[in-house]
């Protein structure tokens, strides 16, 4: 009889199988896994000669149809003078160890398999089973003893088998459907537009030779199938094993989204799962979960299993309301199954950060499925702020001062430690000076070990969940939170270790508080160690332009290649024209009647219309002149913090058959000038009210110095690429496909120069100028 190979890890299957239990509320450590590798080498040092760690062991079980291949290290092999075997699997704890422990049972089964592997590989009628804890932080442990025959332990290890393999043969029946499906899919459009076929082909190409592109590719190519499709391809052919779809934003992940179902109404049978956030995917009407009992964590461990095996044997497509009604049926937490289910399915769509983020990265993501996963990055170009952002780190004084006030009395420890950042914090500020500012080239030295006792201060408490944490957190929203201030803190001993020369640290007085940050000047070292570990990376964008540019920001290496499509479309699609009207700051009063008035001849036509502008105030301004001067015309504003329902019905109103012009006030770089998709009729113009460029401010000014001194023209890096993003990307939401054509006006005199007309696309640089 021919079986079938189910390769797993001994943790893995004695996980699946053993773990019970609820989720835990509010507070993880975040040291747990560096205080686990800790404990780990606590034990070991103790070992005598003949002892040893880390043995690599393996076995194979038949199991109906499958041949389960079975592999782990179990963390020490301990031999008695009379020749005799202990195996021991050692487990951190955050509680103290002591006589008490019994042992949870996904911890004896891990030991356990081990002992069989052992038992049945040197034929020993029975072995001596130890499982010790070790309280993380401290050397306090305990140690648990168990004899175990070669009968029981095969016993055992079948009967774990058993409770995996209805998973397992799901996987296996899913697989031949998978491999079934892939080889005799087509595109699933009648034709390929003009460039599409030769991007697919590179992003082929790239997979199978593990290598990476950057594709600059126009609006109306179509990125999404055009990287899907060939990944799928790949993915078919044992090219790669997984594939992320990675995005910027909501609008971004829901294209791919219906990309995936397209690619299964043809016949593809692939799990593909797209990622919510959780205060978007918690049942919670509060929002996210915290102390108190929640009944979709209670006993989360015990039902898991089910759910995932009744959504992943019915569906394909898993989207946030798909894992919702799973998550109700089988009463396990929306998020967290989410993310258990991720690592099962073949296609995951997410957000950038589950990748590229080291405090939100899937961490249970094992080193060999990494090695043979494709990254598809879409909208690339936002990965260059995105990645100064997950890599900087910044603190204020004001949570310290409250917390070391707050525990003064009740925790003098953490009280104590707080009490310590803070008098930091106030050297701080008179070090910034007259000017309330300061710069320096490396961290202030005595930081690191001020913040590491506050965090085990915080962290004990956190813990321990004392009274008083639970009455502050009880409290008002104005109260300070330690849980915040831990994972700040947190978040800083982390940059400190990767802190170098593409660094700057940098001080500010704001309204009496101080504010210090880690600030990364130049992610793309960081970009390129995270994304290494990864079979290929995709990178695509309408605007990743000028391509040396964003290359040198996310880190390309000389062997990735590089991709420039030429547009789909036609240049008669637009009717370019620039306003040379001054959109300076200092310059911004004179021009609100010269913008109010070119709006309305834009209008004069019915159609619906957008205005970008490079500020809220900006667009304020204009909006109160232009709905005085011309009232009759219908207006739409973006709001501040608009909710998904109110930007829905912002686009909404767009309509193609709208009996009068329509025309949306919105803000350069925001919610609509990107990722949106307004074809036909329901978008005939635009205006790109000013160049783009990000406001003049510290930071900015911080960039532009160092990339001069590397070398590159900081000016250029700093503001003119990233602000002329922001243009072609509000300028891209016009033209969607073939059959589209519009206006669009941009409105500034800086667009007649030289260096920033070289920056519009083609298409566009063939402008009239409106007098």
């Amino acid at each position: 009889m021919e079986h079938t190979e189910i390769t797993l890890s001994v943790r893995a299957l004695v996980e699946f199988a053993y773990s019970s239990g609820s989720l835990e509320p509010g507070f993880r450590s975040g040291a747990a896994m560096s205080e686990g590798t800790r404990s780990h080498q606590l034990i070991q040092k103790q070992y005598k000669e003949g002892d040893r760690k880390e043995v690599y062991l393996q076995t194979e079980i038949l199991h109906g149809s499958l041949r389960f291949k079975i592999d782990g290290r179990c963390d020490g092999l301990l031999a008695a003078e009379d020749g005799s075997l202990t195996v021991e699997e050692i487990k951190s704890i955050a509680g103290i160890p002591d006589s008490s422990l019994e042992g949870r049972e996904v911890h004896w089964a891990q030991a356990y398999m081990y002992a069989y592997m052992l038992a049945t590989d040197l034929g020993l009628p029975s072995i001596q089973v130890k499982l010790t804890y070790v309280q993380r932080g401290s050397e306090a442990q305990y140690s648990l003893y168990r004899e175990m025959t070669r009968e029981a332990l095969t016993a055992f290890a079948e009967d774990t088998v058993s409770r995996y393999a209805p998973y397992a043969e799901m996987m296996v029946r899913y697989r031949v459907k998978r491999g079934e499906s892939i080889p005799g899919l087509s595109f699933p459009f009648p034709a390929y537009r003009p460039g599409q076929r030769h991007f697919a082909a590179a992003v082929y190409t790239s997979i199978a030779e593990g290598a990476n592109l950057f594709a600059q590719a126009p609006t109306g190519i179509g990125k999404t199938i055009s990287t899907l499709f060939p990944a799928v391809k790949a993915l078919g052919e044992g090219k790669a094993a997984g594939i992320f779809y990675l995005t910027a934003k909501t609008v971004t992940r829901i294209a791919a989204q219906e990309a995936a179902a397209m690619l299964n109404s043809r016949g593809l049978h692939l799990h593909v799962i797209a990622l919510t956030a959780k205060d978007k995917a918690c049942f919670r009407e509060e929002g996210i979960c915290g102390n108190d009992s929640c009944s979709y964590a209670e006993g989360y461990y015990d039902r898991i299993n089910a759910a995932l095996i009744d959504m992943l044997e019915h569906e394909t497509l898993m989207t946030r309301e798909t894992i919702a009604g799973y998550a109700h049926k089988h009463k396990v937490c929306p998020f967290e199954f989410s993310l258990d289910a991720a690592y099962t399915c073949d296609i995951v769509i997410c957000d950038y950060n589950y990748i590229y983020d080291p405090r939100i990265s899937l961490k249970r993501m094992s080193e060999e499925r990494k090695k043979n996963t494709v990254l598809l990055v879409d909208e690339a170009h936002n990965l260059v702020d995105r990645g100064r952002e997950m890599y900087s780190a910044s603190l204020t004084k004001a949570p310290f001062l409250a917390l070391s006030r707050t525990y003064k009395a009740a925790n003098p420890g953490l009280g104590s430690a707080a009490k310590a950042v803070n008098a930091f914090f106030i050297a701080l500020r008179k070090s910034c000076g007259d000017k309330g500012a300061g710069e320096w080239a490396a961290y202030p030295g005595e930081l690191p070990e001020l913040l590491e006792n506050f965090a085990a201060e915080a962290e004990a408490e956190l813990l321990n969940a004392s009274s008083l944490f639970s009455a502050v957190q009880a409290e008002d929203d104005g109260a300070v939170s330690l849980l915040d201030t831990y994972y700040a803190v947190q978040g800083m001993l982390r940059t400190f270790k990767t802190y170098d020369e593409r660094y700057i640290t940098y001080a500010e007085v704001r309204s009496g508080d101080v504010y210090l940050k880690l600030f990364n000047l130049d992610p793309s070292h960081l970009l390129q160690q995270m994304a290494k570990s990864f079979r290929s990376q995709i990178l695509f964008s309408a605007t990743l332009s000028p391509l040396p540019y964003y290359r040198d920001m996310i880190g390309a290496g000389e062997e990735d290649y590089s991709l420039s499509l030429a547009s789909p479309f036609h240049k008669e699609q637009w009717q370019v024209s620039v306003l040379p009207v001054s959109t300076r700051y200092h310059d911004r009063e004179a021009s609100l009647h010269p913008l109010s008035d070119a709006l309305k001849g834009m209008v004069s036509k019915k159609g619906n219309y957008l205005v970008f502008f490079p500020s809220y105030v900006y667009l304020k301004n204009v909006y109160e002149v232009f709905t005085e001067k011309y009232p009759e015309v219908p207006v739409l504003l973006q709001g501040s913090g608009m909710s998904e329902v109110e930007r829905e019905s912002f686009l909404a109103a767009f309509r193609p058959d709208n009996p009068e012009p329509l025309l949306g006030f919105a803000v350069l770089g925001g919610i609509f000038s990107e990722g949106v998709d307004l074809p036909g009729d329901r978008l005939n113009g635009v205006m790109v009210v000013g160049v783009g460029l990000p406001q003049v401010g510290l930071e900015r000014n911080l960039l532009r110095s160092y990339f001069q001194s590397q070398g590159r023209n900081g000016f250029d890096y700093a503001y003119i690429y990233p602000g002329m993003c922001k243009v072609q990307q509000a300028g891209g939401r016009l033209i969607r496909s073939e059959n589209d054509s519009g206006i669009i006006i941009l409105a500034d005199d800086r667009f007649m120069q030289p260096s920033y007309r070289q920056l519009l696309p083609e298409e566009w640089r063939d402008y009239s100028v409106l007098t």
